[in-house]
């Protein structure tokens, strides 16, 4: 995610270079055709440039609000799973000690139950972030046992396996009275909202904007500078302004930029899970979960807070 309020020229070339290549090479060899080659006619009404460029923007807006529109839910999602995640390990936490007094609670047996649900919950949180971002499990071996984390490995969907495991030590747990009641009802219910949200970021993950808004947005921008030269000059070859035709090839390249810029930021929006500087800071989100997770066990042996590096948030 991108924190500052201004972006390097460098930075934002790399996104447009292609395009804009074109662009400049085109527009100054529209001016050359006409200013040295003698083609006036080489050229259309500026009129016609202004109305095809307002209907391309209302193109372009659609699309780039639909891509930030996935962005948004990505982020939103994430929130939830934020939120369920402290929810679920309160209530492992309180529910658990609610029974120290009875005579079947056992410290040592409660506290390693503590302590096997919030790795449990933090490794659950982690598998989904790297899932996502198509990188390595590894890390999880911090989290679960030896035999958890070979268990898991082994299934098509590690996320989805390592809340079964969550699942089933929560049922261990009320059959030798770590817990008791509708202490599992509750911790259930956290489960499902941490399971729906896995569900919303797996389908922005695997269907992608319609490549149709992708192809037409393409081509049609590139359409539109081909044609822009050629409506700029022909403004410039009225009479009075003929001396400053080469202002005309400047001005499309300007107009140019505005254009693939807008088209390259919802292209950027559309997929917030390549880890790439416009992504949600995933990294960011999970880091501060383990964090406030271990603090609530008790943990003082925490993760170093995450923070921008150079204005973007991972």
């Amino acid at each position: 995610m991108i924190l500052k309020r201004n972006f390097s020229p460098l930075k934002v070339w790399t996104f447009i270079q292609n395009s804009m290549l074109f662009s400049i090479f085109w527009s100054f060899a529209v001016w050359a055709i006409i200013t040295f080659g003698g083609f006036t006619n080489f050229s259309i009404n500026f009129a016609i440039t202004g109305v095809l460029g307002s209907a391309l923007a209302i193109f372009i807006a659609f699309r780039n609000n639909s891509a930030y529109s996935r962005w948004w839910e990505a982020r939103t999602a994430w929130g939830n799973i934020e939120n369920s995640a402290r929810v679920l390990a309160r209530l492992v936490i309180t529910f658990t000690d609610s029974h120290s007094h009875k005579p079947s609670y056992k410290f040592e047996r409660a506290e390693n139950f503590k302590i096997e649900m919030i790795n449990k919950i933090i490794a659950w949180v982690h598998s989904l972030r790297l899932s996502l971002r198509n990188q390595s499990f590894d890390e999880l071996k911090n989290y679960l046992s030896d035999q958890e984390f070979a268990a898991v490995t082994q299934t098509d969907n590690i996320t989805l396996n390592i809340q079964l495991l969550t699942g089933k030590r929560i049922y261990k747990a009320m059959s030798d009275e770590t817990l008791a009641g509708f202490d599992s009802f509750q911790m259930e219910g956290q489960l499902l909202s941490l399971s729906n949200a896995q569900s919303v970021c797996e389908r922005i993950k695997k269907t992608p904007l319609p490549r149709q808004y992708d192809f037409f947005t393409r081509l049609f921008v590139l359409i539109y500078l081909f044609i822009l030269p050629l409506g700029t000059m022909s403004f410039f070859l009225t009479p009075g302004l003929s001396n400053l035709s080469f202002l005309g090839a400047i001005l499309s390249i300007i107009i140019s930029a505005v254009f693939v810029i807008m088209e390259r930021t919802g292209a950027a929006n559309e997929d917030p899970f390549e880890n790439k500087v416009t992504d949600v800071p995933l990294t960011a989100i999970c880091n501060s979960i383990e964090r406030d997770l271990l603090r609530m066990l008790g943990d003082k042996s925490v993760p170093e807070k995450y923070y921008p590096e150079n204005g973007y948030l991972f």
